[in-house]
Formats: structure tokens, C-alpha cells, sequence
């Protein structure tokens, strides 16, 4: 695998050794020789020393490799990011024109295609074809409750916490952060209690892109083609009814893949959000002494973590429909361009140490494919962070903040472990909590519309997965969690 830039001297402005960034992200010989390298293990360790390094050798507009042989040009500028994400008519989403898969470089094996190439989806479309999906992707979110979804994702982690309590320890991101962001999808989008440890499983799958996750990919699909048809027989309060009735009249195939972009965008990165911000509040001195005090701590370290460490570090794709000059670079057409929100952010930030309820961060991107679940996004981290913290007031971080590990990958800011310890609770004191939370709370009060009724969070959990276990592995903890969620629904 290359290295890194800090493995090694980047050659000065002006040197021969790299030629303009558009030559870069066109993947050509002198572009190979330049381009930083944005997938190994180094730039996750110290992804904002490689930023400084690229603004400092390059200038705003920097020529990366997202993944061995796919070339592009990262923005590392906050006011030159925001005129690209904002620019319709220099720069496509659509990425179909993307010369290197036109040309056969990029093929749909790529491991960065998934997140490139295009779905017909909101996230992929440009003009009247995004203006469709998109504002039947916002009526529907329009929708959601966000006092009941408040409400679910409490009884949603009060069963998460409830299978770690006794034990004194726990993995926060096998264990709490990765699960429940799909229990409140499964409940979002109306699927059947039962589907849920299913729809944990097959998207953890995915997301770990090993051997299986194409069969999962499959599997995926299938389930969500099912859903469809199935909320077509019956419409209910649920995101896949409200698209399904949306004036909009979306086709299956469109349906699905809303619905796949919703799910992808609100698991992953909601995990990345949430497990970001706990390890910030349980390794800054700033934030000791007040996490039981109240929310302000919890939204001030989710807008710390959206400005320097966001879920999505870099991404925001954009692709040049023409051949044109930003910044004293040549971009050419279908050469792509990424926005890295983590270093528009903090370059932003060092002009001003005044970012407690800033907002102005490009986490949530900019422009016409602005995220339109920011919202309900923040209910579900804060609201994770708030009950986790409530429920093990004295959690505390089981290894020093320097030596957890991230995730390697050129797109998002991910850890791969949040280990903690806490003084263990009783079975009894775990099921107390679980009986004081609010059995149900309607999600739709239109006329006529149905209530949304969340999962009870009386049940108690089986004894046997509250017992003390010693250290295990991820994949053990998913399989024991797992074990422990099909347990418990099948107990509803």
C-alpha cells in the first residue's frame, strides 16, 4: 500500500514532480507521482497534519488518491468549498460523466465505487431529477415526530445498555454506537419488529466490506423490495408509506434506492457522530465534571466534532462539466472533486476559538444537496449520548484517547473501538431504568394517520446476556449482541 505524505517529504511548489491537480485526478503518470494518498493507515492517524501539509505544498485545491489508481482533487479551503458545493452550473452531482470510469480505469469493482458511482437517487441527481427526489426524501422527513423519535431512540438505547450494564465494560462502537442508529431505522421506516436483528446483521456486513458483503448487498435489497411491497398493500406512519404517497409518484426502483440513501447515510455516519463525540466528552478536560449536567456539554461536543472530526471527513463530490481554472488550477471535465469538510472546517476554525453554538460548519455540506436529515440526525446523538452518559454517569475511557485506532478509508472519520469501563450495574437497577422510560408516543397525528408504536422497553432483557463475560472480539460482541437483540424482540 503507498504511504502516506508522512511518510515521507512532499516535493515544493513548482517542482516537476507534480504537475497541476487536474492531472492528478485524472489518474495520468506525473498525477500518480504527486498525489497524496488518503486510504492508509497514517492519514487516518493524523489526517489534519496531511491537510496542513497539502494546503501548505498545494495550495487550496490539493491532488489526492482515494484508493490505489483512482485519482481526484481534494478542496482543503472553507470559502472555495462552499463556492463549489453551491456552483450548479461549473459542477455536476451526477457522477455518469466521470472520465475515468468512461475510459475504463475505474471499474464498478472499485472499493471506492460504491460511494462514487451513480444510484438513482437523490444524492446522484442534478436539476428537476434532484428537486423530485429530494423533496419527497424532505416531506417525508418533515414528518417525523421529533419528541416520539426522541422518545424511541431513549427505549432503543435503554435496551442497548441494558445488555452491558452488569458487565462493567463494553465496546461503545460493536455494542451501542453501530446498533442503534438501525433500530431506529427499522422503526423509521415502518419494517416489522422481527426484521431488526436481521437489518443489523446484513448491514454490518456491508459496512465491514468484507467477503460477504455483496451477498449482503443482495440480501439488502431484497428486504427493502419486500418493504415496499409490502407498505404498498398497507400504508402506515412511516417513511416508506410517506414516500410511497408522496405526489411524487416514485416507481419501485426509485423508492428503493431513497430508501437505501436514508439508510446509508443515517447509519454509518450517525454511528461515526456519536462515537466521536463520546470519546471527545470522555478524554477533553473541558467537558470533566459537567456530562451529568445537563445537554449543553453533549451539544457542545457534537458541534466540536462536526467542525474538526465530522462523520463524513471528505466528501461532498463534485464533478467539473466542463474544463475550467478555480484557484489557479486547471480542473478538467469528469475529473472528480472532493470537498474535505474536516479541513474547510478547521481552517475556518482557526480564525476563531468562538465555535460553542457556531453552526456555520460545512459537516452538513452546502447548497442544493445540503443533508436534509440534519435534524433528525442530531435528535438521535444527542438523545444516544445524553441517556448512555445518564445511565453510567461514571463511564470513563478503558485506554488512553492517543491509542484508540480509526478506521482507514479516504471518506469518513471513524473509530474502530470505543472500549470504556463503569462500575457494573445490578440486573434489577438495569431493568428500573428500562421500566421508568415512556411506553409510547404517536409518531403521526395527521388525520387518519396510524400510531406509531415504538417497541416497549419494559421487557427485560435474558439473564445470561447480563453476566460477566471477559474481553472479547468484535466479531464475538456483534454475535453476543445480536443473540441478544433477536432474544429480546422475539420476547415483545
Amino acid at each position: 500500500m503507498t504511504n502516506s505524505p508522512a511518510a515521507g517529504p512532499v516535493p515544493p511548489p513548482g517542482c516537476p514532480a507534480h504537475a497541476a491537480p487536474a492531472e492528478a485526478g485524472g489518474g495520468g503518470a506525473t498525477g500518480s507521482r504527486a498525489a497524496v494518498p488518503m486510504y492508509g493507515q497514517e492519514f487516518a492517524d493524523d489526517p489534519h497534519g496531511a491537510y496542513a501539509r497539502m494546503r501548505a505544498t498545494f495550495g487550496p485545491i490539493a491532488p489526492v488518491e482515494l484508493s490505489p489508481g483512482v485519482y481526484a482533487s481534494l478542496v482543503t479551503s472553507y470559502q472555495l468549498g462552499l463556492e463549489i458545493l453551491r456552483d450548479t452550473e461549473r459542477f455536476a452531482k451526477d457522477p455518469r460523466g466521470w472520465r475515468a470510469v468512461q475510459d475504463g480505469t475505474v471499474g464498478p469493482d472499485n472499493p471506492v465505487a460504491p460511494m462514487l458511482m451513480y444510484r438513482p437517487n437523490a444524492l446522484f441527481s442534478d436539476g428537476e431529477a434532484h428537486a423530485r427526489l429530494r423533496g419527497a426524501i424532505t416531506d417525508s422527513l418533515d414528518r417525523v415526530d421529533p419528541h416520539a423519535l426522541s422518545e424511541y431512540v431513549e427505549r432503543s438505547a435503554e435496551t442497548l445498555i441494558d445488555a452491558f450494564a452488569s458487565r462493567g465494560r463494553a465496546d461503545l462502537i460493536t455494542e451501542y454506537a453501530s446498533v442503534l442508529p438501525l433500530l431506529v431505522f427499522n422503526q423509521l421506516f415502518g419494517a416489522r419488529p422481527a426484521d431488526g436483528p436481521k437489518l443489523v446483521e446484513t448491514m454490518m456486513k456491508l459496512f465491514d466490506s468484507g467477503e460477504d458483503a455483496a451477498a449482503a448487498n443482495d440480501e439488502l435489497l431484497r428486504w427493502i423490495s419486500g418493504l415496499v411491497a409490502e407498505k404498498r398493500e398497507q400504508l402506515a406512519a412511516d417513511v416508506t408509506s410517506w414516500l410511497i404517497a408522496h405526489p411524487s409518484q416514485l416507481a419501485d426502483e426509485e423508492l428503493m434506492q431513497q430508501i437505501i440513501l436514508l439508510m446509508a447515510a443515517g447509519t454509518d455516519p450517525q454511528q461515526n457522530l456519536i462515537a466521536n463525540a463520546l470519546r471527545l466528552l470522555l478524554s477533553d478536560d473541558r467537558f470533566a465534571g459537567e456530562l451529568s449536567g445537563g445537554s449543553m456539554p453533549v451539544e457542545d461536543a457534537l458541534d466540536e466534532v462536526l467542525w474538526n472530526d465530522p462523520p463524513m471527513a471528505n466528501y461532498g463530490t463534485r464533478f467539473p462539466r466542463y474544463d475550467c481554472e478555480v484557484a489557479g488550477v486547471r480542473l478538467r471535465k469528469g475529473d472528480p472533486v472532493l470537498i474535505s469538510y474536516a479541513a474547510a472546517n478547521h481552517e475556518a476554525a482557526l480564525a476563531s476559538d468562538r465555535r460553542s453554538g457556531n453552526r456555520a460548519h460545512l459537516a452538513w455540506s452546502a447548497g442544493a444537496h445540503r443533508c436534509p436529515a440534519e435534524r433528525p440526525a442530531r435528535v438521535i446523538a444527542s438523545v444516544a449520548i445524553e441517556r448512555l452518559l445518564d445511565r453510567l454517569p461514571d463511564m470513563e475511557l478503558a485506554v488512553p484517547a492517543e491509542r484508540l485506532t480509526w478506521r482507514t478509508g479516504p471518506f469518513h472519520r471513524a473509530l474502530a473501538a470505543l472500549p470504556v469501563r463503569f462500575p457494573a450495574q445490578a440486573a434489577a437497577q438495569a431493568e428500573s431504568f428500562a421500566a421508568s422510560v415512556s411506553k409510547s408516543a404517536p409518531f403521526d397525528e395527521s388525520p387518519g394517520g396510524s400510531q406509531w408504536n415504538p417497541v416497549p422497553s419494559s421487557s427485560t432483557p435474558p439473564a445470561e446476556t447480563l453476566s460477566e463475560r471477559q474481553p472479547e472480539s468484535q466479531q464475538a460482541a456483534r454475535r453476543r449482541l445480536l443473540s441478544f437483540l433477536t432474544a429480546w424482540w422475539r420476547g415483545q
